[in-house]
């Protein structure tokens, strides 16, 4: 399956040494930072570059902003300078080895950067091994680009934003997180179990199937037919990571519009 947002296992592989696509590999374990960097290191698609979650797609954590702050626009803007990206030309395809939980997160910061050209991997760094194709351990020293970051304000919110527009009739809060989380049975992470009071539950594993492919276009766009596409959609999880799977799945059905709740319900639960 491609379209703008999703590319296949053997588009990229036809694309390997296409100049203008610069490949990311976003694997990451919330259970071990490092484990990640450890994988990369051992094989990864050849030609990709390691973004870190916690070093690279997020900010120290503070007292707010929950447990993954944006990153500093200009240190990003910077790093994707540094493996060559440059804006509004290069290609960059992010793929990760969680149903795009990392992946998702770069391919939403490109586009709050104002950085339409982004794709992800569809089933990840796992079907590209399953498909026969080849890996490696060499890291890419490739050529600088010039990124310029052109922030898209309209693509988040804030806590304060949430909190007041949260009970307005014109608007949609969508928790990304599993049932048991949304439902407050269990919280394995954040100090506080429970849902930000009035919003429903879209967990977001279920836009791929179980080997981390996407659905296809039509279920993700029956997937959300009974939100009002009308309405301010916004979107959260626990850290502002899982909820950016949602918003591809939204986009991938025609609503690229959805904002998200950057802090998510790790900053909601600071105040």
């Amino acid at each position: 399956m491609n379209n703008q947002f999703i590319v296949s296992p053997q588009w990229l592989l036809e694309n390997l040494n296409n100049s203008q696509v610069v490949i990311v590999d976003c694997r990451f374990s919330l259970a071990d930072a490092e484990l990640g960097k450890k994988q990369y290191q051992a094989n990864h698609i050849p030609g990709s570059y390691y973004l870190d979650l916690n070093q690279d797609l997020s900010s120290p954590v503070q007292e707010h902003g929950g447990r993954h702050p944006l990153p500093n626009t200009t240190e990003l803007a910077e790093k994707l300078s540094a493996i060559g990206v440059n804006s509004q030309r290069t290609l960059v395809v992010a793929y990760d080895d969680s149903r795009l939980a990392f992946a998702s997160r770069l391919w939403w910061l490109l586009r709050y950067l104002g950085h339409e050209q982004v794709a992800v991997l569809d089933g990840g760094f796992d079907r590209w091994q399953k498909a026969g194709y080849t890996v490696t351990d060499i890291i890419p020293t490739g050529a600088r680009g010039i990124f310029i970051p052109q922030i898209q304000e309209d693509k988040v919110v804030d806590f304060t934003y949430v909190k007041n527009h949260k009970d307005s009739p014109d608007v949609v809060l969508v928790d990304s997180r599993e049932g048991e989380r949304y439902r407050g049975e269990r919280e394995p992470i954040d100090k506080i179990a429970g849902h930000i009071p009035g919003a429903v539950n879209y967990p977001w594993q279920e836009i791929t199937d179980t080997f981390g492919c996407l659905l296809p276009p039509s279920e993700q766009s029956q997937h959300w037919q009974n939100i009002d596409t009308n309405k301010e959609i916004l979107v959260y999880c626990g850290s502002g990571v899982t909820a950016c799977v949602n918003l591809l799945s939204l986009a991938i059905a025609g609503i690229p519009t959805a904002k998200l709740y950057a802090g998510s319900w790790s900053d909601w639960i600071s105040y």
